[in-house]
C-alpha cells in the first residue's frame, strides 16, 4: 500500500471531512478562517504554526511570549508568511510578552484557537487558562511532567465544552503509513503480541545562548537540558515512541524497570542522556525501550518492532514499515529507504514516514472546529505522559515502580522562581 492507496480507505475519510461545505454547529463557516495564536515563539512552536498556516484555513493573528526578543522575532516570521499566503500581517494589538502574556492571549476575543507551544513545565497551566476562556487548544505534549499537573489536566479535562476541540501534539498517530499498519495490527495482523522494542537515538539539543541573561533566564531558555522544565528526554522526547505503543496496544504500562543515567553530557542541566526501561503492559506483553540524546555525529532512529504469534510489525520513523508473517503487508512508499537514514529534526518536522504527519494531524483538528465532532485528547495525554514519568521514577528510583506506586508517590516538581522578574 502506498499513500494514494491510503487516502481511499477507511483509515483516509479525515479527508473527506475537510470538504464539508455546510454551516457547522460551532459558528463557522466550513473552510473559513480560523485565527491562531501562538504561545510560544520557539523552534518547535513556529515550525507547527507554519504548517497550520500552509495546509489549513488557520490563520495566525496572534502570538505570545515570555521573551520579547522571540516574540520579535515571530512577528517578522509570521508577517513573512502571513504576506507570502496573500494575509495581513499581525496586529500589534495581538502581541504578547512576558509572564501574563498567556492571560492577555487567552482573554483576546480576536483569536479562536491557542497553540501551547511553551516549555513543558507550563503546558498544563497555560492548558488551564486556554480552556477557560473557551478558545480551541492544540497543545504539544507532554500534557503534565508530574503527577500534580497529571491530575490537574485530568480535571480541566472535565471543563471542556461539548464544541469546544482541544488536540495533543502526538502527530505521530496521523503519519499516513503508521495510520494504516496501526489498522492491520489492530486487527489481529500479529496474532497474540508478546515483545515490543522500541528505541529513540538522538544527537545533543543545542545551546541557546542569550547575552547577559540571568541564571534562570539561562535555564529557561534552555528548558530541554532542565528536568523540571522539560520533564526529563523520557517524559519530553521518547514520549511519542511510549504513546505509540499505548495506542497499538491499547493500553498504559502497569509497571517498569529502569537504568540510565547522565554518563556523557558535561553541560549545564540535569537530564539524563540515556535510558534503558522495561516496561509490562496488561497481558504480560513486555515494552523494551532503549534512548540516547547526546553526541554530534548524526545518528537518529527511532521507531517500535512488534513481535506476536503469527507476525512482526517494524514501525520506524525511517525505513519500511512492514508486516512479515502470515498476513504480511508493506507501505510501498517506505520499501526503499534504509532503517535510520533519516534526519534528526530539532523542530520535530521529520520527513520520510513523517512527511505528512503534522499536516494530517492539524488538518483533522481543524476539521473538527469547522465540522464537528469536537476532540478532547486530554485523557489520552495524561496517560501517555504517566507511561514515561512510570519509566522515570523507576529509574530515578531504581526500583520495580507500578501504575500504582507512581499515583500514590505523588511526586511534584517546583520551578523555583518566579517569573515576574521578567514582566
Amino acid at each position: 500500500m502506498n499513500r494514494r492507496q491510503f487516502v481511499h480507505t477507511g483509515s483516509g475519510v479525515v479527508s473527506g471531512m475537510l470538504l464539508l461545505n455546510t454551516s457547522t454547529a460551532f459558528g463557522y463557516a466550513a473552510n473559513s478562517a480560523v485565527r491562531h495564536g501562538l504561545l510560544g515563539c520557539g523552534n518547535r512552536g513556529t515550525s507547527v504554526a507554519d504548517s497550520f498556516s500552509q495546509n489549513t484555513s488557520a490563520q495566525v493573528v496572534a502570538l505570545a511570549d515570555l521573551f520579547p526578543d522571540k516574540l520579535a522575532a515571530g512577528r517578522d516570521h509570521f508577517d513573512k508568511l502571513n504576506a507570502s499566503l496573500g494575509r495581513p500581517p499581525i496586529d500589534s494589538r495581538l502581541l504578547f510578552h512576558g509572564p501574563n502574556a498567556f492571560e492577555q492571549l487567552a482573554a483576546s476575543k480576536d483569536v479562536d484557537l491557542i497553540q501551547i507551544s511553551t516549555p513543558p513545565f507550563f503546558h498544563v497551566q497555560h492548558l488551564e487558562a486556554a480552556v477557560a476562556s473557551g478558545k480551541h487548544v492544540y497543545c504539544e505534549k507532554p500534557v503534565g511532567i508530574d503527577i500534580r499537573q497529571a491530575r490537574q489536566a485530568l480535571e480541566i479535562a472535565k471543563r471542556v465544552k461539548p464544541t469546544q476541540s482541544v488536540d495533543v501534539g502526538f502527530q505521530c498517530r496521523s503519519a499516513p503509513p503508521i495510520a494504516a499498519i496501526a489498522e492491520k495490527i489492530k486487527a489481529g495482523s500479529l496474532g497474540k503480541i508478546a515483545v515490543v522494542a522500541g528505541y529513540y537515538y538522538a544527537p545533543a539539543s543545542e545551546e541557546k545562548k542569550a547575552i547577559g541573561s540571568s541564571p534562570d533566564e539561562y535555564r529557561l531558555r534552555n528548558w530541554l537540558w532542565d528536568r523540571v522544565l522539560s520533564g526529563d528526554i523520557l517524559v519530553e522526547q521518547n514520549i511519542h515512541i511510549i504513546d505509540l505503543c499505548n495506542w497499538l496496544l491499547g493500553a498504559h504500562p502497569v509497571k517498569a524497570t529502569a537504568t540510565g543515567g547522565r554518563n556523557i553530557l558535561t553541560h549545564f542541566g540535569d537530564c539524563w542522556d540515556n535510558y534503558e526501561v522495561s516496561f509490562i503492559y496488561p497481558g504480560d506483553v513486555h515494552l523494551s525501550f532503549s534512548s540516547t540524546q547526546y553526541g554530534d555525529y548524526g545518528v537518529f532512529d527511532a521507531g517500535l518492532r512488534l513481535f506476536g504469534a503469527s507476525g512482526t510489525a517494524t514501525v520506524p520513523y525511517t525505513g519500511p514499515i512492514e508486516i512479515k508473517g502470515a498476513q504480511p503487508w508493506a507501505w510501498q512508499d517506505s520499501a526503499n529507504t534504509a532503517s535510520g537514514s533519516g534526519k534528526f529534526a530539532a523542530n520535530g518536522s521529520f520527513s520520510d514516514n513523517l512527511a505528512f504527519a503534522d499536516r494530517d494531524k492539524e488538518r483533522t483538528f481543524i476539521a473538527s472546529i469547522l465540522s464537528g465532532p469536537a476532540h478532547n485528547q486530554i485523557a489520552e495525554g495524561v496517560e501517555t505522559a504517566l507511561s514515561c514519568m512510570l519509566g522515570r521514577m523507576a529509574g530515578y528510583q531504581r526500583r520495580e515502580v507500578t501504575w500504582e506506586d507512581l499515583l500514590a508517590h505523588g511526586e511534584t516538581y517546583e520551578l523555583g522562581f518566579s517569573l515576574q522578574q521578567f514582566a
